[in-house]
């Protein structure tokens, strides 16, 4: 973890401006090369460190002064930074009584008296570099490391995982202490035993299961190997443990070792000589001709995999490989090899968790404590490693006592630190963290500052790290957001963090962190000071707060100098505890000219009016006021001209000031406001965005502009915003459409479009769109139209597809039906005809489908061999359709089928009660809701 705070800071030495300034001040040069050197040669050895510091008390307090040592220069120079720059001749508020030669003067000796105290500064900041750099030595020759951070002896491997063996007890655990085992245990066995009537096929197959550290992927897959079913299917039998830091040899020759041993023979001679080819040649050859299973157990690498999968041949005898692993990737891969199977293991259910927390009899737990214990276990989240270790410390607590019971779950934090019982579950489930990279460890640390059981907002996520300065850009073309996103599918790969919800496009949307897992989080991150909580149960801070997470209330705030080197500082559920004419001030009555981030989401703040000090903040990156009452920000916005995101989503902001033009690295602009979920059903203007301003082809850097009102010529100047990768658009007029189309046609990397004309009746006139960007996956289009765009056809990225209130007289199937990745269809007021016709062989990936207020709609017909992938179907207030859609019996993957505010005839063909006739053509639907809207609650009705 310090490790990123080093390379956070040799990003910032190498500063252009920075490196100018210095050339003018005696030393200081000479000083600065010092100190980046001596940095740079640390981040080597903190490689090795940060492995370590979990062991070693001497190494954890040297990486901790490394740490402190870089904030602390990082303060420095960002200081020096702010006060170079407040005095800068740019500066335009700066006058001196009208006299530009006084002012520039005045100017100049300030600049000067601040490089005088930088340099000072930074032969302060020497010494004590030089007094950390000596303990680097120190620690160098210690654990015998070169140069190049890497050590000669296995020292950090041995000492990282000497409690690693501990995870071998799960082999050893019986059928009688196991819950919630049976069904994965069948399944798994279905995909290892098969039945050669059955299936034809004869190759190898690997079957990956996977899974977070503790869920128990060790356990359930040795009740497979050992049963007796598994064991007769198969002649040979080989279980393989791996480890980060596993010996390709020496896992070689320990198969060899059990499969002859296994048939009663001594292994080959010469085996503890051979080198890793004759020994995969030894196993090849005696497994050539025999039928056999082996598990890889706790596979960490694709390196790994490809260590050792030659040894076993592809003997067309339906042999199979079963792998463990918390990586997703290592799963897939592997699996994608030999037309696998890849088996997601699920938490235990809520029911389960009892059971198994109570020795197997839920009932055993006294009445009055199991609002208590349940409440409890609910942190586990059905990981039963956690849930077999509190519930042995729940043995411990007198049933008499519910205060006891009620202090370790509001202290499970504090008892993952010093139960016993519980150290090993944490080192298994820290096991994920301490294997990742450097970059990836201060990220997912960040994770702690949102509250428990919070759904994170994946792009929310993105765009804090983005101003954090987590992400590194620029690789391979990639932008910063595109490579933020990597980042957050490499934790979803590592089972640190679930995918709660998915985008239409198969993206994640939102993600959650295990109730558990966010303990340890939290627990490092205040180790590190990479964040601080203030909430009603926690009000012990570091000394220096560099981040600050406020949940729910400011009654645990108190200024003080803690906040003066204040980076970030982010709020959750403070609506419930609105912002008094107190508060808020005294927040920001301190030093925070070094924040970064300052989200301010949700808060009440119809009362307050967003501080001046907000704006004075000349390093801030990111700043959200979504959710709150603002309607206006001043002129000074222009001075923040670091910011990257600016989020007014959910305000009454409709005006932005002209001087958000000088913001020129600005990437997210997000103003605008949707209506309820209702009225953006029933009603056209359901969306209010910004005026627009004249001149904002000069943000080049937006990424998102969402959403701006067509006016003021924006239609022809949106063609400057070529990194755009989504854009809304309101209040389009007919005659705009020209000028719009020649613009998106320079959008290369547009993603996202939605355009909404000024009114119902206004044509969208989009047509002579001819070259449209390729990327595009989301597509709506609000307003009539003629006829459906022809050039839709040629996207074939396109995901989403909303035609809402577009009228239009011919059937809009046509240019969607063969769009290879088109997966959600909605079409509300879209069509006025009389028939739907999906023909076969359309539509071949399309798994969601929406048709509503489709006055004039009377049939729809699938043929057989459309939309075979389709999962949802909804029919809502299409009143004169009379009968379910004809062939919907050949929709064999439908799972929901929706119908609402429908023909009275419709229900009494499937009401199977009264003989409906067509019930038959729905039984294969497992969810169907019938039913009416009345006053915005949905009231169902049985068939």
């Amino acid at each position: 973890m310090a490790e990123s705070a080093v390379f956070f800071l040799l990003d910032k030495l190498a500063l252009p401006l920075l490196q100018e300034e210095v050339k003018l001040l005696s030393g200081v040069k000479k000083e600065l090369a010092y100190i980046r050197a001596e940095f740079e040669r640390m981040a080597a050895f903190l490689r090795v460190a940060d492995s370590m510091e979990e062991s070693d008390p001497e190494i954890r307090v040297w990486v901790k002064q490394v740490r402190d040592i870089a904030h602390h220069t990082e303060d420095i120079l960002d200081v020096f930074m702010l006060q170079y720059l407040m005095h800068g001749p740019h500066h335009e508020r700066i006058r001196y009584f009208g006299f530009g030669f006084l002012g520039n003067a005045f100017r100049s000796l300030k600049k000067m008296k601040v490089r005088r105290q930088l340099a000072s500064e930074i032969q302060s900041l020497k010494c004590r570099v030089r007094d950390v750099a000596d303990g680097h030595q120190r620690y160098r020759l210690k654990l015998n490391i070169s140069e190049e951070g890497s050590t000669s002896s296995s020292t950090a491997t041995a000492t990282a995982y000497k409690w690693y063996d501990l995870r071998g007890d799960a082999l050893l655990i019986t059928e009688a202490e196991l819950v919630g085992v049976d069904k994965p245990k069948q399944e798994l066995i279905g995909l290892l035993v098969v039945d050669d009537q059955a299936d034809h096929r004869s190759e190898l197959k690997v079957v990956s299961v996977v899974g977070m550290g503790g869920l128990g992927k060790t356990t359930i897959v040795k009740k497979v190997y050992d049963d007796a079913a598994v064991k007769k299917h198969f002649q040979s039998h080989v279980w393989l443990t791996f480890s980060e830091s596993f010996q390709t040899e020496e896992l070689l020759r320990d198969a060899i070792q059990q499969l002859f041993g296994e048939i009663k023979q001594p292994a080959p001679q010469g085996v503890e000589t051979m080198d890793v080819n004759k020994l995969k040649h030894v196993i090849n050859g005696f497994l050539e001709q025999r039928r056999y299973v082996v598990v890889f157990d706790d596979v960490w690498s694709i390196h790994a995999w490809k260590a050792v999968k030659y040894a076993f041949p592809n003997n067309n005898l339906r042999s199979r490989i079963v792998l463990t692993t918390r990586l997703g990737d290592i799963a897939s891969k592997s699996c994608a090899e030999t037309d696998g199977e890849v088996y997601h293991l699920n938490p235990l259910s809520s029911e389960q968790s009892c059971r198994k927390a109570f020795r197997g009899n839920s009932s055993s737990c006294p009445p009055h404590l199991e609002e208590i214990s349940r409440s409890i276990l609910k942190r586990c989240d059905g990981l039963p490693l956690a849930i077999v270790a509190i519930g042995g410390i729940l043995a411990t607590k007198n049933q008499s006592r519910i205060e006891e019971w009620d202090m370790l779950y509001r202290s499970l934090g504090m008892e993952l630190q010093g139960n016993d019982n519980l150290q090993s579950m944490k080192n298994i489930l820290s096991l994920s963290y301490n294997d990742l990279p450097w970059y990836l460890k201060i990220c997912f640390l960040y994770l702690s500052i949102f509250p428990e059981d919070h759904e994170i907002e994946c792009m929310r996520l993105i765009r804090l790290w983005m101003a954090e300065g987590f992400v590194q850009g620029g690789e391979g073309g990639k932008t910063i957001e595109e490579v933020a996103e990597g980042y957050i599918n490499e934790l979803v790969n590592r089972s640190l963090i679930q995918v709660a919800e998915m985008t239409v496009d198969g993206r994640a949307k939102t993600c959650r962190i295990h109730d558990l897992l966010r303990e340890i989080t939290t627990s490092k991150s205040r180790e590190q000071n990479v964040a601080a909580i203030a909430s009603e149960r926690n009000t012990r801070w570091p000394e220096k707060v560099r981040r600050l997470s406020i949940h729910t209330t400011f009654g645990n705030i108190k200024q003080s100098k803690q906040f003066s080197r204040l980076r970030s500082m982010l709020m959750f559920g403070v609506a419930a505890d609105p912002l008094s004419k107190l508060s808020l001030p005294m927040l920001f009555s301190g030093d925070l000219r070094l924040l970064k981030v300052l989200d301010l989401r949700d808060a009440s703040l119809e009362t307050v009016p967003v501080p001046d000090e907000v704006f004075k903040m000349f390093h801030l990156k990111y700043l959200s006021l979504r959710g709150t009452k603002v309607k206006m920000l001043p002129s000074s916005i222009g001075d923040l001209v670091n910011l990257q995101t600016l989020d007014l989503k959910r305000t009454f902001v409709t005006v932005l000031p002209a001087e958000i033009l000088n913001l020129r690295g600005l990437r997210h602009l997000l103003v605008y406001k949707y209506g309820t979920l209702m009225e953006q059903y029933q009603q056209f203007h359901c969306a209010n965005g910004f005026e627009a301003l004249k001149g904002i082809g000069g943000l080049s850097s937006l990424q998102k502009l969402c959403h701006v009102n067509a006016s003021h010529g924006i239609a022809s100047e949106l063609g400057k915003l070529t990194q755009l990768r989504r854009l809304g658009i309101l209040k389009l007029r007919t005659e705009d459409g020209k000028a719009l189309c020649s613009s998106i046609e320079k959008l290369s990397n547009l993603r996202s479009l939605d355009v909404r004309t000024t009114e119902d009746d206004e044509i969208l006139d989009i047509q002579l769109l001819h070259s449209p960007p390729r990327f595009l996956r989301s597509l709506y289009l609000h307003g009539r139209l003629e006829e459906l765009p022809s050039w839709i056809s040629s996207l074939h990225n396109l995901v989403a597809v909303y035609l809402i209130w577009s009228k239009l007289r011919d059937v809009p199937l046509q240019y969607l039906r063969g769009l290879p990745n088109l997966t959600e269809v909605v079409l509300n007021r879209a069509y006025d005809g009389e028939d739907l016709c999906f023909e076969a062989g359309g539509f071949r990936r399309l798994k969601r489908l929406y048709l509503a207020r489709l006055e004039g709609l009377r049939w729809v017909r699938v043929e057989e061999g459309a939309m075979p992938h389709l999962e949802i179907l909804s029919i809502r207030d299409c009143e004169l359709v009379e009968e379910v859609p004809s062939g919907i019996q050949h929709l064999t993957k439908l799972q929901s089928l929706w119908l609402i505010n429908v023909h009275d005839e419709l229900l009494k063909k499937l009401n199977r009660n009264r003989g409906g006739a067509d019930y038959w053509k729905i039984v294969h639907v497992p969810n169907v809701r019938i039913g009416v809207f009345q006053n915005g609650c949905f009231i169902e009705q049985n068939l």
